[in-house]
């Protein structure tokens, strides 16, 4: 059976202007709130067009359907967190395993207050997933685990390293979205993070 092609996720342009800069962040904030409210199977971008005061026409000069729209909020997500991680990966004053263990409170600690949102996303994940651009995007991050890997465990394989990045990265996002479906204490983020990072650093220690 032939498969179908991946709906074109890409921007039609980008805005070149002020104003025309603004009007795209208008149509996001609005997009992110159709998300919030409506969730996923009911995000359309009539609702989107609709929230943000705009005509549909205006819309689809910069996003030619739905699933654009909400890869570019997901990307967005990608990209924020990516940077946030990266700067915590390359802190060289703080000793490798210490990086490691607040990377993990950082990113459990974001998985919980964006829950609601991470939640849609992932809902909507299937109109984008398996786009060349989603895929570009999520290895952006493993990029900077394995770089990261490099350099805190010199005596490793280089196979070592990307086989602990990906399990790294894995289980950080999966056990982060399962934990996070449900209401967390300051203290119940701490102690979960805890662990995890105990268990990362654990198995870092047997590769080094």
């Amino acid at each position: 059976m032939t498969s179908l092609p991946s709906p074109r996720i890409s921007s039609r342009k980008q805005p070149k202007q002020a104003r025309s800069t603004e009007l795209v962040a208008a149509i996001l904030e609005a997009a992110a709130q159709v998300l919030a409210t409506e969730g996923a199977n009911r995000f359309t971008t009539a609702r989107v067009a609709e929230q943000a005061g705009i005509s549909i026409g205006s819309l689809y000069q910069y996003f030619p359907n739905k699933a654009a729209i909400l890869f570019r909020l997901q990307s967005d997500e990608w990209r924020q967190t990516t940077e946030m991680l990266g700067s915590i990966l390359e802190d060289a004053g703080s000793p490798p395993l210490q990086r490691l263990r607040s990377l993990v409170h950082a990113f459990i600690r974001s998985e919980c207050e964006e829950a609601e949102m991470r939640v849609a996303l992932s809902d909507a994940a299937p109109l984008y997933r398996d786009a060349p651009e989603a895929q570009e995007a999520r290895s952006s991050a493993t990029r900077a685990m394995q770089a990261f890997l490099q350099q805190a465990l010199p005596k490793a394989t280089p196979q070592n390293c990307e086989l602990a990045a990906d399990l790294i990265g894995t289980t950080l996002s999966a056990a982060g979205k399962h934990f996070s479906e449900s209401p967390r204490t300051p203290a119940e983020i701490g102690a979960y993070a805890d662990a995890m990072a105990d268990m990362f650093c654990a198995y870092l220690e047997k590769l080094e």
